[in-house]
Formats: structure tokens, sequence, C-alpha cells
């Protein structure tokens, strides 16, 4: 549990553009793997996994950079309230 922690540290005091080119090379690194799979090259198939959530995290923390820096996103609108009555129109 502290590893993820430790994980999320590392990633909060990056700016928006290391980010973005880690997600790249992460990205990169999924793509060499899944060729490594299919040739039957890949011997530790975990790596894809640790790769995929990787990924994750960085979105993640690229997109509490967004929020951060004051990017809002439009209000959502609310559902008009309908009242149920229970009656059946005739």
């Amino acid at each position: 549990m502290a590893d993820k922690k430790k994980k999320k540290e590392t990633l909060d005091g990056k700016t928006p553009d290391e980010l973005q080119k880690d997600l790249m090379d992460l990205k990169k690194q999924q793509m060499n793997l899944r060729f490594q799979k299919s040739q039957g090259q890949l011997s530790n198939t975990a790596q894809i996994r640790e790769v995929r959530r990787q990924v994750a995290r960085v979105k993640t923390a690229m997109g509490g950079a967004k929020n951060a820096a004051g990017s809002k996103a439009a209000p959502k609108k609310k559902a008009a309230a309908t009242k149920k009555t229970g009656k059946k129109a005739a």
C-alpha cells in the first residue's frame, strides 16, 4: 500500500509536459510488450499489467493537474423534477 502512495507522490511533483512525456514512453513500452507477447518472446506477462496500471496513474495525475490549474468544466444541468402521482392518464 505504501508503494502506491510513493508512486503517486512522484507523479504529483511533475509538470503536465513531463506527464505527457511519461505517458508517451509508457505507451511505447506497452506496444513493445504486446509485440513481444505475440511473438512468444515475453517471459514475464505481468509486465503488461504493470505498464497498463502506470498509464492509468499518469492519466489520473494529468486529470488532477488540469483541475488544479483551474480549467473547470461547465456545470451540469440538473434534470427537471417530475412529480409522480401514481395515477394513470385517462
